[in-house]
C-alpha cells in the first residue's frame, strides 16, 4: 500500500473514531472540536487528492505530506518531532548515545575544503587504528570523499556494527597517503569524560549528557573518590542537555533519602502521568556539593540541580539554566516511523515547573518568553525562595570568562584560514608527547610562533568595535550629526584601526587556553582537555572556595533573613 493510500485510510478511520466518539455523551464543546478535527482532515485529504491528480507535476507524497506533518509540528514546540524509518537511528542515539561507526568527530576543513578527522575517543576504532587531528579523509570504500560534505562523510563512516571498510586518509604533516581496514563498533559517547580528585582534596565529576546508564557512572565515579576520603563534591552539568529524566532521578538518590518525588510528569491524559521518585538509599547525605550551571544546562540537567535546590542538598552555582519544563515520549507509527512527543510538564520537590518559554498555538505558533514578573514564588526544604518559569537560578552567580572575538574568528576558520589548526597539527607532530593534563602548558615560544603564523597567514576578522563605529556613523548621517562630528568619527576609527599583531598579545591567555585545550584533546582525549581547563575555570574555583567554607556553605542553604 502506497502511502497517500496509507494516508487516505488513516483519515477514514480517524474520522471513523471521531463520528463513535461523537456517538457518546460529551459536551458541546467537545462536539465541536471533534467536528473541527474531520472537517479539516477531510479538507487536508481533498486539497491532497485534487494535487495528486491534477498538479502540473508528479508530487513526491513522501516529501509533500512530510512537509506538512513538519510544518503542523513546527507550530506546537520544538521538542515534538517526526522521524521517517530512515531518521529512527537519529532518535536512538539521542536516547541512548550509542551509534555504529569509528568514533570520532570530523569537521569540514575550509581551507583545502574537505573534511578531516577532529577528535578520535579513546578506546575506539578510529584512535585504535591511529587516526590523529587533521587527517584528510579521501575516500571510504573506494569512494572520492573529497569535497563531500561533513554529513555525507559521517553517513559514510557509520554503518553496522562489526562491518569492516577501507578508509583512505592523507596525513597533512608528512602527506604520507594511507589506507587503513576499520571495523565499525558500537559507540557511545562517555557520558562522565573526566572525573578526578581536584589538588584541594575536591571530587570533581564531569556529566556530558543523560544517556542510558549515565546515573551508575556518576555512582562509580563518586563512590572511588569518596572512598579516597575527598571533602566535597563538584557536579559539573554546564552544557548538559538532558536526556533521561529516571538518569536523573537516580543521580539526586544517590545524595537524598529514599522516597522522596523529585519529579512530577503532568499532562492532559492522567494515565501519562507520572510521580518519579528515589527508591534506594543514598551513598551520602552530607557531603558538601556544589552544582555547576549554565545557560546550556537544560532538561534531565535541570531535574537534578533544581531538584538538590529544592531539597537544600547542593548549592547551585553558575548561570540561569535553560528553562525546559516540558518532557516527551516516543511513540510507534506504522512504516517504523517514530513520534517524540511532548505530554507532560515537569515539577520539581518544591512544586515549581521550570519552563521558560510559552509555545502559543493560536494565529499559526509564537513563543514568548515568561518575564521575571509573572513567575510565582516557592520554597525549598528548609524556606529559601525559589521561582518557577525561568530555568534554574544559581545560589551564587558566576559568569564564565567571554570568548574573546578574535578567538572566535581562530576557531571559527572563516574565509578559508585554518591557521589555528595548521599550527595544532603541525605542534602534535614535532611533540610526540606532552606533559600531563594538569601540568601541561603552552610556552610564550610556542605563542610567539602561533602568533607569527597568524601574522603571515594574513588572517583579518571582524571587529566589534568596528561594526559599532559604522552602525554610529550612520545614525549620525541619519540624524545630520554627521559632518560636525566626523573629525572625532575620523580619530576613533584610527585608534581602533584593524592591528592583529596587538590583538593577539592582549587576548594571549584566552587564545592559549583554546589551543591548550584543543593540545590536550589530541594527546589525552575530552578527558585531557577538561582537566587542563579546571586551572583556569573561574566557576570552579569559586566552587572549590564554598566547599572549603563550611560555614560559608551552609549560609547559603538558609533563608536569608530579614
Amino acid at each position: 500500500m502506497g502511502l497517500y493510500s496509507y494516508f487516505c485510510t488513516m483519515i477514514k478511520k480517524i474520522i471513523a473514531l471521531l463520528l463513535f466518539v461523537g456517538t457518546l455523551p460529551m459536551t458541546a464543546q467537545e462536539k465541536d472540536h471533534n467536528l473541527e478535527v474531520a472537517k479539516n482532515l477531510d479538507i487536508f485529504n481533498a486539497i491532497y487528492k485534487h494535487l495528486d491528480m491534477v498538479y502540473v507535476d508528479t508530487l513526491d507524497a513522501k516529501e509533500v505530506i512530510g512537509n506538512s506533518i513538519n510544518a503542523m509540528l513546527r507550530s506546537l514546540d520544538p521538542y515534538t518531532v517526526y522521524y521517517p524509518e530512515e531518521k529512527v537511528s537519529e532518535l536512538k542515539t539521542m536516547i541512548t548515545g550509542k551509534y555504529a561507526g569509528i568514533g570520532s568527530i570530523i569537521r569540514w576543513n575550509s581551507q583545502i575544503g574537505n573534511s578531516v578527522i577532529e577528535e578520535p575517543y579513546e578506546g575506539m576504532p578510529a584512535a585504535e587504528v591511529g587516526l590523529k587531528k587533521g587527517d584528510i579523509i579521501l575516500s571510504i570504500d573506494g569512494e572520492s570523499m573529497e569535497g563531500k560534505d561533513n554529513a555525507y562523510v559521517s553517513d559514510h563512516l557509520r554503518g553496522d556494527a562489526g562491518s569492516t571498510f577501507e578508509l583512505k586518509i592523507r596525513r597533512p604533516t608528512t602527506g604520507k597517503v594511507m589506507k587503513l581496514k576499520i571495523t565499525r563498533r558500537a559507540i557511545q559517547m562517555p557520558a562522565v569524560p573526566y572525573y578526578g580528585i581536584r589538588p584541594e582534596g575536591i571530587g570533581y565529576i564531569n556529566l556530558s549528557q543523560f544517556t542510558e546508564d549515565c546515573a551508575k557512572q556518576v555512582r562509580r565515579a563518586f563512590i572511588e573518590m569518596k572512598r579516597k576520603g575527598i571533602k566535597g563534591l563538584v557536579l559539573d552539568l554546564r552544557g548538559n542537555g538532558g536526556g533521561s529524566e529516571l538518569e536523573a532521578v537516580n543521580i539526586v538518590n544517590m545524595f537524598v533519602p529514599k522516597g522522596i518525588t523529585i519529579a512530577s510528569n503532568r499532562g492532559k491524559i492522567k494515565r501519562v502521568n507520572h510521580d518519579y521518585k528515589t527508591t534506594v538509599e543514598p551513598i551520602d547525605t552530607v557531603m558538601p556539593i556544589v552544582v555547576l550551571v549554565n545557560g546550556n544546562t537544560a532538561s534531565s540537567s535541570e531535574i537534578t540541580s533544581g531538584s538538590l535546590q529544592d531539597l537544600d542538598r547542593a548549592v547551585i552555582l553558575g548561570t540561569r539554566t535553560y528553562g525546559k519544563g516540558l518532557a516527551q515520549i516516543s511513540l510507534d507509527l506504522p512504516y517504523n516511523g517514530q513520534l517524540k512527543l511532548t505530554t507532560n510538564k515537569y515539577y520539581i520537590p518544591s512544586g515549581r515547573c521550570i519552563q521558560a518559554i510559552n509555545y502559543k498555538h493560536a494565529r499559526g505558533g509564537y513563543m514568548e518568553h515568561v518575564p521575571d514578573s509573572l513567575t510565582r514564588v516557592f520554597h525549598t526544604r528548609n524556606g529559601r525562595e525559589v521561582r518557577d518559569g525561568g530555568g534554574i537560578m544559581p545560589d551564587v552567580e558566576v559568569a564564565a570568562d567571554s570568548l574573546p572575538n578574535i578567538a572566535y574568528y581562530l576557531a571559527a576558520a572563516r574565509d578559508s584560514n585554518e591557521v589555528l589548526l595548521n599550527y595544532e597539527v603541525d605542534y602534535i607532530a614535532k611533540h610526540p608527547t606532552v606533559a600531563a593534563p594538569s601540568e601541561f602548558a603552552l610556552s610564550d615560544a610556542d605563542y610567539d610562533e602561533f602568533k607569527k603564523r597568524v601574522i603571515d597567514s594574513g588572517f583579518t576578522y571582524d571587529r566589534e568595535s568596528e561594526k559599532y563605529v559604522k552602525e554610529l556613523e550612520k545614525l549620525a548621517k541619519f540624524e545630520g550629526y554627521y559632518d560636525d562630528a566626523k573629525p572625532e568619527f575620523d580619530a576613533l576609527k584610527n585608534k581602533l584601526n584593524h592591528n592583529v599583531a596587538k590583538d593577539l598579545d592582549y587576548n594571549k591567555e584566552s587564545i592559549r587556553q583554546i589551543i591548550e585545550s584543543d593540545l590536550m584533546t589530541a594527546y589525552y582525549y575530552q578527558r585531557g582537555s577538561i582537566e587542563n581547563s579546571l586551572r583556569y575555570d573561574k566557576q570552579m574555583k569559586e566552587a572549590v572556595k564554598i566547599i572549603l567554607d563550611p560555614e560559608r556553605y551552609h549560609r547559603l542553604l538558609r533563608p536569608a533573613k530579614p
